[in-house]
């Protein structure tokens, strides 16, 4: 089980370990601390899967850094907020964390029985993480076990190590909101709880190792998550912050505008429409500056998932391919963005459509929750951990 620690007195606590697609007893409320936005989800099961309660706020200008929490007071004081706008009653809450100092990673080590692995894993794994196992929380779980060539026993791990100092932030900004994290759980596993039609558990043992390969690709203001998923089991997890700020930003340098200015305009003009071509002329009037702006960084981006992808396959003992991607996240909003990476890689992109599966409830304004649909896939994902 994972360890956090909460409180600069170093209290120590149990959250149930990262790695459960489902946990008896948890809370059906997600909460996902983003880069820009803060949103809470709760789900309930009378009788359809549905949205019982959600809201969602702006996080304070650089209180969340690329997807760690920098300023708990800040984040603090906006979580309260958000939880008295979700209007929830309780305030045990599922927390998820997606940035740079959470690695997975899928292991081979040689054949222990799990309770042997409990008490010897922060001695096994140093070599394949690049921080400090003192300075981490570690979660496994084992996903099977084989033979090699030799006919010696071995087993795939799949191993996370968080940077205790980055989930101690976290944690507290969440108490200190008045709320009470559960579990902290990892974003990318929960994209492939909720985007997933039928996952088995995280490492259902049963399950093997073929079949499709799905890839999710969220795309956050501050981060991006790219999950690859065999019949629903997380097989290579990286995030980037090649994201949607970046595509911002270089519409902002492109034509010496601020921000937010770049901002509003790469909403409203999107990418080319890839029937009329991408312009390889120097554009003159601001619009196609931005456009070829934001080409230029879109080619960027599937440079990185394809680098992503080609490390994975290289991985693989048998030979592979990505027979799906499923976008989601509000930089999957980008428009034609879609259609530039299904050009790019040759492969089936679907934008994540979360509504087909879940109801609305009555007080809830489904114009707002249409409007963020691509946003949810964390927040709904965190929320079905405690839902069975």
């Amino acid at each position: 089980m994972a360890k956090q620690i909460l409180h600069q007195k170093i209290k120590i606590r149990d959250y149930g370990g990262f790695l459960a697609l489902m946990t008896r007893g948890l809370p059906p409320i997600g909460l996902e601390v983003g880069t820009s936005n803060l949103r809470i989800v709760k789900l309930k099961h009378s009788p359809q899967l549905s949205i019982a309660a959600f809201s969602m706020i702006k996080a304070p200008v650089g209180a969340v850094a690329e997807g760690e929490v920098v300023d708990v007071e800040a984040v603090s004081a906006s979580l309260a907020r958000l939880a008295r706008n979700a209007g929830l009653k309780g305030k045990r809450v599922v927390v998820g964390v997606s940035n740079q100092k959470v690695v997975i990673r899928l292991i081979e080590l040689p054949f222990m029985d799990k309770e042997e692995l409990k008490r010897s894993i922060r001695y096994q794994v140093q070599e394949f993480i690049p921080i400090s196992v003192e300075e981490t929380i570690l979660d496994f779980q084992i996903v099977k076990e084989f033979r090699n060539e030799s006919d010696d026993q071995f087993m795939e791990v799949l191993l996370v190590a968080a940077q205790k100092d980055m989930i101690r932030q976290t944690v507290l900004a969440v108490e200190k909101a008045g709320l009470k994290p559960d579990a902290i759980d990892v974003s990318s596993f929960a994209l492939i709880r909720s985007l997933l039609s039928k996952p088995p558990s995280v490492l259902d043992e049963e399950a093997g190792s073929d079949g499709d390969v799905v890839a999710l690709v969220n795309i956050g203001s501050g981060v991006t998550d790219i999950a690859l998923a065999e019949m629903g089991i997380p097989r290579f997890v990286r995030v980037t912050p090649l994201a949607g700020n970046s595509f911002t930003t270089a519409v902002s340098e492109e034509l010496s505008i601020s921000f937010a200015e770049a901002e509003e305009l790469k909403i409203q003009i999107g990418l080319p429409d890839e029937n009329n071509g991408f312009s390889k002329t120097q554009p003159e009037n601001k619009e196609a500056k931005a456009q070829k702006a934001l080409e230029k960084e879109s080619l960027k981006f599937a440079t990185e998932i394809r680098r992503s992808f080609d490390y994975y396959l290289a991985q693989t003992p048998h030979p592979k391919k990505i027979d799906q991607i499923i976008l989601s996240g509000g930089g999957a909003n980008l428009k034609n963005l879609p259609q530039l990476l299904e050009k790019e890689f040759q492969t089936k992109i679907e934008l994540s459509q979360l509504l087909q599966h879940l109801k609305v409830a009555q007080g809830i304004s489904r114009e707002e929750i249409e409007r963020e649909e691509a946003s949810l896939a964390i927040p709904v994902g965190l929320a079905l951990r405690g839902l069975r």
